[in-house]
């Protein structure tokens, strides 16, 4: 079987699986855990035999034409080179991860059928993303996408936070895809192709009549997608979702396509001066406000997609200094352990009955009541707070090695790239480490070493999701220090070794960030015995999707807030000071968006319905109430006694005729 058509099953396996399970959800429910699990295991294998047939070496193009446009041809296309084939190894791991987890995480949930059917969707529109070769087919993957991202974020449908997050979520992401749409057709005018070979081609010529606005354009919908300032807004609010599904979209579905879009046709930013500085403020900002928002939150899963807007930020931050070999790197390393800390963050909220860290820190114990969960979640927050010789350091260290290189050096592969660029996103970068460290620190120790009671016995997690863990816990830890020095060779040939001065000063900042907020909890947690929390334990007897959606339902009634508690035994409080209460409310973006945007949106419609019902609708009224009266006037001259008709008929004669006489005469 050729590469090709290999590359073509990879996509098309998950998308047969999702159309057999929603088929025979209902007739079979058998088949249903099968459907779920081995196409995506099948699309894995797949992946991994086109990759090792790519081998890093020349790009695998094929295409036959779509439909005749009598314009801009669109195309079928496959354009595999090294990064989309270990972007696909990765979208496929992850994914068969999570339907695997899934079987025992949603094991009595009556629409598991639907759910396992949307996330193998998900999985085929984004593995098509990853493989296609046309612009408008990669947009339609990314359009399914955002379809998708709707219906499992909104999974618990019952309670008005998935409603409401998953409204949110499909919004903003739409209203990045407008300029993006917008910029897709810009981008193919000027390139007279939607093949991203022939945009490229056209970009390497200097045929791109107008790369500042394209690439601006571009970039909305990368950032809606993505997550990224300041379009970022709906992603913590999508924690609302099942946890299999945050792990899905955060390590290496919908918010990795905005990054790998941006890395596929990077050319064409290049070729903007000023684009490059705004993607490098865009990642600076998102970096540096997320990790403060997150060592603010009280729900683990809020942590973890703050974090993972800033990680995002890193990979933006590496394109915006033109090494997208070093962005490529840290979505590999971070779709492994991001995984990890979701799926992780799922055991412990089944083990506690709350997805509140402050109740949390008030019960003992919870290290041996989930050893699996505790082990492999420390492991990834090693790696998530670039530890040596965990994988994410060696991913974040390419990332600010690349920065330090184009802010220093000016030369190589960032002549091109402006000088600002680099230290905008080597500072960034470096503060962004501190954070880092500082709320991973205080995840796992308000996690793991809280004083009080015991959590309520849930039972033993299922063995699927114990063994999922330990599975995504191996490249937590070993996938940065084996793949970075054979990466090089899949990518662009540039070297991804950390630097020595970024090195020191990232590992550096990011033992201080550890060390502080151990130093804060310290001090801060004799205050918990004095300021008891109420902590909601679900059904102890429901499954592990049962129980988050409970947790998730209670924690605003609990502590008034869907993102903090007023605990006063919080280091994240200590650290921040006063801009805690800022940096909670994610610095209250979500009230001047409402304050510029829906406000102004609803009073216009208001106006519009105002003017719809009382100005239109009355001349339409106006139209059939005359008639309506003239039609009652002559209905009372019917009253059929044929002498009134005779004398009607007679004085309408002598009428006439009088008018006849006096136009006549003159008169």
């Amino acid at each position: 079987m050729t590469t090709t058509t290999l590359a073509v099953l990879v996509p098309l396996l998950p998308f047969l699986g999702a159309a057999a399970g929603l088929l025979l959800g209902r007739i079979a429910p058998g088949f249903v855990r099968p459907l779920a699990v081995l196409p995506s295991l099948a699309a894995l294998a797949l992946a991994a035999i086109v990759a090792v047939r790519q081998g890093g070496h020349a790009a695998i193009d094929s295409a036959t034409e779509l439909t005749p446009t009598g314009s801009v041809p669109v195309e079928l296309a496959l354009h595999i080179d090294g990064f989309a084939a270990l972007v696909a190894v990765l979208v496929a791991f992850v994914a068969t991860c999570v339907q695997i987890y899934s079987t025992g995480y949603l094991r009595d949930d009556p629409r598991y059928p639907s759910y396992a059917a949307l996330v193998s969707l998900f999985t085929s529109a984004m593995l098509l993303v990853v493989y296609s070769g046309d612009l408008i087919v990669l947009l339609v993957g990314w359009e399914v996408m955002g379809i998708c991202s709707y219906f499992l974020v909104g999974h618990y449908w019952e309670t008005p936070e998935a409603r409401a997050a998953s409204i949110k979520a499909f919004l903003v992401t739409k209203l990045g895809d407008v300029p993006f749409l917008i910029g897709l057709f810009a981008l193919a005018t000027d390139a007279g192709s939607f093949r991203i070979t022939e945009v490229l081609s056209t970009v390497a010529s200097g045929g791109l009549h107008h790369p500042t606005l394209i690439a601006l354009l571009l970039l909305a919908g990368v950032a809606g997608k993505s997550a990224q300032f300041p379009l970022h807004t709906w992603l913590p609010d999508a924690m609302a979702g099942p946890t299999p599904v945050s792990a899905l979209i955060h390590a290496a579905t919908m918010v990795a396509a905005g990054v790998y879009f941006v890395a596929r046709l990077l050319p064409v930013f290049e070729a903007s001066s000023a684009a490059m500085v705004v993607l490098a403020v865009m990642a600076a900002v998102t970096m540096a406000g997320s990790g403060l928002a997150a060592l603010a939150q009280d729900d683990i899963k809020r942590v973890l997609a703050y974090s993972t807007i800033g990680q995002l930020g890193y990979m933006t931050g590496a394109l915006a200094v033109g090494d997208r070999g070093a962005a490529v790197f840290h979505l590999l390393s971070h779709g492994a352990f991001k995984a990890l800390l979701f799926l992780a963050a799922g055991v412990v909220i089944h083990a506690t009955g709350t997805n509140s860290l402050a109740a949390m820190s008030r019960m003992g114990n919870l290290r041996a009541r989930v050893p699996d969960a505790f082990w492999t979640m420390t492991v990834a927050l090693l790696a998530l707070a670039a530890i040596p010789p965990f994988s994410g350091f060696f991913s974040k260290e390419s990332v600010l090695g690349a920065a330090e290189h184009v802010a220093t050096e000016h030369s190589g592969h960032g002549a091109h790239i402006p000088g600002t660029a680099g230290w905008i996103v080597l500072v960034a970068g470096l503060l962004a480490a501190l954070l880092t460290a500082a709320y991973a620190t205080r995840l796992w120790l308000l996690a793991f070493h809280g004083k009080g009671v015991e959590a309520p016995d849930h039972g033993r997690q299922p063995v699927a999701m114990n063994a999922v863990l330990w599975v995504l816990a191996v490249p937590s830890l070993a996938l940065g220090g084996l793949a970075y020095r054979v990466l090089p060779d899949w990518f662009d040939g540039r070297d991804l070794t950390p630097t020595l001065t970024t090195s020191v000063l990232g590992t550096g900042v990011a033992l201080v960030g550890g060390i502080v907020t151990y130093g804060a909890w310290r001090h801060t947690t004799a205050l918990a015995a004095r300021a008891p929390m109420g902590a909601v334990a679900a059904h102890p007897e429901g499954d592990a999707g049962l129980v988050e959606a409970e947790a998730i339902a209670s924690h605003t009634p609990a502590y008034g807030d869907v993102a903090s508690a007023p605990d006063p035994a919080d280091p994240g409080r200590l650290l921040l000071g006063p801009l805690h209460r800022h940096a909670a409310s994610g610095f209250h973006l979500d009230a001047v968006y409402g304050a510029l945007f829906v406000r102004p949106v609803l009073a216009a419609a208001s106006l519009v319905r105002f003017l719809d019902r009382e100005v239109v609708d009355t001349y339409v009224r106006g139209a059939g109430t005359l008639p309506r009266l003239l039609g009652a006037a002559v209905r009372r001259a019917q009253t059929g006694n044929l002498q009134t008709y005779v004398s009607a008929l007679l004085a309408g004669t002598v009428v006439l005729t009088v008018a006849v006489l006096l136009v006549a005469t003159g008169a």
